[in-house]
């Protein structure tokens, strides 16, 4: 099950699909989870694919082209009905296979990749859906244990020091140039791990939003294990 922690009142659980795709965020909640033990080896189809690239995309006639074990046609069959599900509701999902993301050094001392934890932006109304089946699994921080990295003194004086436009164009800078996404844990914040099978829904920043957006990020990756990772 999923370790709901006592700082993880952003957290609301529900029991199927349906309710997660139609419970709305509401008050402090911006992170919503269906827990499910899942059968079937994820491993094995993680495992048969071939990385020319730290990332590849697995779309459903190579999952479908695997040969696989039992257990592995078990995996198979959640994965498709995961993906089937979402498109219906209008998703767009992607099975991922991850070895590794590309690391940020534009900036050393503000790197923007997806290790960073950092909130989703969309300029339609979205949420962000996402399940780890196999590897190390994504984490989130709640709002109140993080600080928009834009606000520290130490790294705002940093980002102007990069800067040459008008003052009154500084934040327009941190904006486009994703800074504003980004946040640093507190020293006492506790970040919970999303855990393996479960399908969670995140809150995005949006127009039409009324909670705050879930600040995640992607884990480090365990050596020689890749992650399967579905994510719209």
């Amino acid at each position: 099950m999923v370790n709901l922690t006592p700082t993880s009142n952003q957290i609301h659980c529900v029991t199927n699909f349906q309710d997660l795709v139609s419970t709305p965020f509401h008050g402090a909640i911006n992170a919503m989870c269906w827990p499910r033990q899942l059968s079937g080896d994820f491993a094995e189809i993680a495992n048969q694919i071939e990385l020319n690239e730290n990332i590849a995309v697995l779309d459903e006639e190579e999952l479908l082209a695997l040969t696989l074990s039992e257990q592995g046609q078990l995996a198979r069959e959640i994965l498709l009905h995961d993906l089937k599900a979402l498109k219906a509701h209008g998703a767009s999902p992607t099975l991922n296979i991850i070895k590794y993301y590309d690391r940020d050094d534009s900036y050393p001392f503000f790197p923007t990749d997806v290790y960073s934890f950092h909130v989703d932006r969309s300029p339609v109304a979205t949420d962000t859906f996402l399940c780890t089946y196999h590897g190390a699994c994504s984490e989130i921080v709640p709002n109140a244990q993080a600080l928009q990295k834009i606000w520290v003194p130490e790294i705002r004086d940093e980002l102007k020091k990069i800067y040459d436009g008008a003052a009154e164009e500084f934040d327009l800078f941190l904006s486009e140039n994703f800074f504003d996404l980004h946040y640093l844990p507190l020293p006492h914040a506790q970040p919970i791990r999303l855990g393996l099978g479960h399908l969670w829904k995140l809150a995005v920043d949006h127009p039409e939003s009324h909670v705050l957006p879930c600040v995640h990020r992607a884990p480090k990756e365990k050596e020689e294990e890749n992650r399967l990772l579905l994510i719209c």
